[in-house]
């Protein structure tokens, strides 16, 4: 019999969305929308997180690189230094964002982390 078990350090990407995700300040600012992951590299590019609205509505949506995140298992969500004010300060997304290298690049420099794809 074959174990089908994913490792422990393994999530399917269904169970990510959703999860919290908690500021540099221990507060809950959002939760995963979605991944973005690079087609030719496997990385995960982008963790896109919804915040602020209400139900639902009004929310935002926003890239996080995902090197911005760690797993907590005592919280059962991600756990970020990024401030609430960070995301909202983050630069403006072209409606082609998900293609738009210039701002992938402004985007990392401006969470302080290096691209995944360097």
């Amino acid at each position: 019999m074959t174990d089908t078990t994913a490792p422990a350090s393994l999530v399917s990407s269904d169970n990510v969305n959703g999860t919290a995700v908690f500021g540099a300040d221990g507060t809950e600012i959002g939760h995963i929308d979605h991944l973005m992951i690079d087609k030719v590299s496997g990385n995960v590019a982008y963790a896109v997180m919804g915040f602020g609205g209400l139900l639902g509505l009004g929310e935002d949506h926003h890239p996080i690189p995902w090197k911005k995140l760690r797993y907590d298992t005592s919280r059962g969500g991600f756990v970020t230094d990024i401030t609430r004010e960070q995301i909202e300060g983050a630069p403006e997304r072209p409606s082609n964002w998900e293609s738009d290298r210039e701002y992938r690049e402004l985007s990392y420099r401006h969470y302080g982390v290096p691209p995944y794809w360097v």
